[in-house]
C-alpha cells in the first residue's frame, strides 16, 4: 500500500511538472519577445536622443502626452508593478492586455525625451500582462494564476538583464520580505531560462560589465570593509526609495490633473539637464555604469542620479527603477574606492547589485545576479554587501505592495506592509 501511495505521488508530480513545463515555456517565450521589443525600443530612443539633444527641451510635452494616454486609457493599469504584486497576493481580475503596449510606449517616451528611468519595471509588466492571457485559456484557479504571474516576473527580469538565476529567485523573493514560496520555483526557473534564451536568439545582447581582475584575499579587514560598504549601499537604497515615494506623494497632493504631473516634473528635469550641461544623468546611463568599473568618476555622480531618477519616477513618468539603481550603486562603489582598500571594479560590482538588493528587498536575487555578472570569485564580497544592504535599507522598498512576512530584525513586530 505504501509503494502504491509513493507511485501515485510520483505520477502526480510528473503530471504537474509536465503541465507547468509547457505553461512556463510559453511564459518564457512571451517574456523574451516582450523584453526584446523593449530593448530595441529603448536603444532606438537613446540613440536618437543623444544624436538630437534638443529633444530634451520637449520633455514636458513628452510627459504630458504619456500622462494623458494613461489618464485616458490606462487608469486600470496605472499602478504598474504594484498592481502585479497585489494580483499575486490577492488574485482578482485579469490584468488588462493594454498594460503591455501602454507601458512600452510610456517608457519609450520617457527615454526619448530625456527622463531618467530604467527598464525592469516595464519588462515585468509586459511579461506578466502577456502571461495572464493564459489564465482564460487554461481556466486557472487563483492559486495557479498566482504562480503564473510569478513566472511572468521571473521571465521578464531574466530576459531584460540576461540573468536567469537571479530572475528565478526575483520572482519568488520580491513578493514579501522574509518569505520565499517554493511552490513556484520550477515555473519561475523555466520561464527565466527560456525568456533569457529567447531574447538572445532574437539577436539582443546584454551589456558586458568589467569583471574585477584581481579579487583580494579574504581577510577580516576585507570583510569589515565589505560590510561597511554594504551598510552605505543599504542606507542609500533606503534614501532613494523614500525620496521617490515622497516626490510622488507631493505631486499627487499638489497637482490634481494627472497629465500635468509628468509635464511639470519633465520641465524641472529638462532645466536641470541644461544647468548641469550633460546628459549622463538621464536615460539608462549604461556608459557611466561601464566607466564606474574602469576609471574614477566624480564622487557626486550617484547623488545626481538619485535626484534625476527620483524626480522622473516620482512625477509619474514610466520606466523601471533597477537600472538607475545599478548606476547609483556602481558609481557609489566607485566613490567608496577612494577611501576603502578594495579594488574599484570590485566595489563598483558590489554596489551595482547591493543597492538594487536593498531597494527591492531581494538580497538573494541580487547576490545571484552579482555572481552571474561578475563571476563566482567575487561572490563572498558581493553576498556580504547585498545582505548588509538589505538589513540597513530598513522596511522601505521601491515596491509599495511588497509585504512583510517576517521582519528583518527579530525585535520589530506589528507591521504588515512596507512603509511608503
Amino acid at each position: 500500500m505504501k509503494k502504491l501511495s509513493l507511485d501515485f505521488e510520483k505520477l502526480i508530480t510528473l503530471t504537474q511538472l509536465s503541465k507547468w513545463l509547457i505553461i512556463s515555456f510559453i511564459v518564457g517565450i512571451l517574456s523574451g519577445i516582450g523584453s526584446a521589443a523593449l530593448l530595441v525600443s529603448l536603444q532606438w530612443a537613446t540613440d536618437w536622443r543623444e544624436s538630437h539633444v534638443w529633444i530634451i527641451g520637449f520633455l514636458p510635452l513628452g510627459g504630458f502626452i504619456s500622462g494623458w494616454i494613461y489618464h485616458r486609457f490606462g487608469q486600470r493599469v496605472e499602478a504598474g508593478n504594484n498592481l502585479l504584486l497585489e494580483e499575486i497576493h490577492h488574485p482578482q481580475d485579469i490584468i488588462p492586455l493594454r498594460m503591455a503596449p501602454l507601458v512600452l510606449l510610456g517608457t519609450t517616451l520617457t527615454h526619448l525625451f530625456g527622463g531618467s528611468a530604467g527598464r525592469e519595471g516595464t519588462a515585468l509588466q509586459i511579461a506578466a500582462s502577456l502571461a495572464d492571457r493564459l489564465t482564460k485559456i487554461f481556466r486557472f484557479q487563483p492559486e495557479d494564476r498566482r504562480i503564473l504571474l510569478m513566472a511572468g516576473l521571473s521571465g521578464g527580469f531574466a530576459s531584460v538583464f540576461g540573468t536567469p538565476l537571479a530572475g528565478t529567485i526575483f520572482g519568488l523573493e520580491v513578493l514579501a520580505i522574509g518569505r520565499i514560496q517554493h511552490d513556484a520555483l520550477f515555473p519561475c526557473l523555466v520561464a527565466a531560462v527560456v525568456g533569457d534564451r529567447v531574447t538572445l536568439m532574437l539577436g539582443l545582447h546584454h551589456t558586458a560589465y568589467h569583471h574585477p581582475a584581481i579579487i583580494p584575499t579574504i581577510t577580516v579587514l576585507g570583510l569589515i570593509w565589505a560590510l561597511f560598504a554594504g551598510a552605505i549601499f543599504g542606507i542609500v537604497a533606503m534614501l532613494f526609495a523614500k525620496l521617490t515615494h515622497q516626490i510622488n506623494h507631493i505631486f499627487k497632493q499638489r497637482i490634481s490633473y494627472p497629465p500635468l504631473r509628468p509635464a511639470i516634473g519633465g520641465l524641472i528635469v529638462a532645466l536641470a539637464v541644461g544647468i548641469v550641461g550633460t546628459t549622463k544623468y538621464i536615460g539608462l546611463g549604461i556608459p557611466t555604469i561601464v566607466d564606474a568599473f574602469n576609471i574614477h568618476l566624480p564622487p557626486w555622480d550617484f547623488a545626481a542620479k538619485i535626484a534625476f531618477t527620483a524626480l522622473t519616477l516620482g512625477a509619474s513618468f514610466k520606466g523601471g527603477e533597477v537600472t538607475p539603481l545599478f548606476y547609483i550603486g556602481a558609481t557609489l562603489g566607485n566613490a567608496l574606492s577612494l577611501v576603502l582598500t578594495l579594488p574599484t571594479s570590485l566595489l563598483a560590482g558590489m554596489g551595482f547589485v547591493a543597492v538594487f538588493g536593498g531597494a527591492a528587498n531581494t538580497p538573494i536575487a541580487s547576490t545571484l545576479m552579482g555572481i552571474e555578472l561578475f563571476g563566482l570569485e567575487s561572490g563572498v564580497f558581493i553576498s556580504i554587501a547585498c545582505v548588509a544592504s538589505y538589513l540597513f535599507s530598513g522596511h522601505v522598498g521601491i515596491y509599495k505592495s511588497q509585504r512583510i512576512s517576517s521582519h528583518k530584525y527579530h525585535f520589530i513586530t506589528g507591521k504588515n506592509k512596507i512603509d511608503s
